[in-house]
């Protein structure tokens, strides 16, 4: 495993520090992680995004999703048959339980889900709370003032 130097990154930002722990985990769970269930992530448009998760034979009552400090885990248990209840004789369609995660950025928030025709939608978005948004600094002789970017925009 390849270890990536971020002593470059640190001389010009600040409060990045927790990007090198980010990318670890990340690196770790995708190791951990299966490719099942099959997934998609889409961009739907600006600051707007959609998970689709493909979960044929999972009823809404069978699937967890939750939000937890930056992280998104959908869980999915299939409902206990008993072993030999069925007598396949070929058995393709994957029945297992799974649990899968997702890193979400800062301000990346989960709006719904929905499930349809063995799909799983997660819809989701990025809010930037309004003190976050870029600000404009006067310089002044004896006090600086702070001018909203966005109203001196649409002004």
């Amino acid at each position: 495993m390849r270890t990536l130097d971020f002593s470059p990154l640190y001389r010009s930002t600040v409060g990045f520090d927790h990007l090198s722990s980010l990318l670890d985990s990340v690196n770790r769970g995708d190791a951990n992680q299966t490719s099942y269930p099959p997934y998609n992530i889409e961009l739907l448009e600006k600051d707007k995004y959609q998970i689709t998760m493909a979960v044929a034979g999972f009823l809404e009552e069978e699937m967890d999703i939750q939000t937890e400090k930056g992280t998104l885990t959908v869980v999915g248990k299939k409902a206990g048959e008993e072993p030999g209840a069925r007598n396949y004789l070929h058995q393709g369609i994957a029945a297992r339980n799974f649990e899968r995660r997702f890193q979400l950025a800062d301000h990346v928030e989960v709006t719904g889900a929905r499930l349809a025709n063995g799909l799983l939608y997660i819809e989701l978005v990025r809010e930037i709370p309004e003190a976050m948004k870029p600000k404009k600094i006067t310089i002044g002789s004896e006090t600086a003032a702070l001018i909203d970017v966005n109203k001196q925009s649409a002004a």
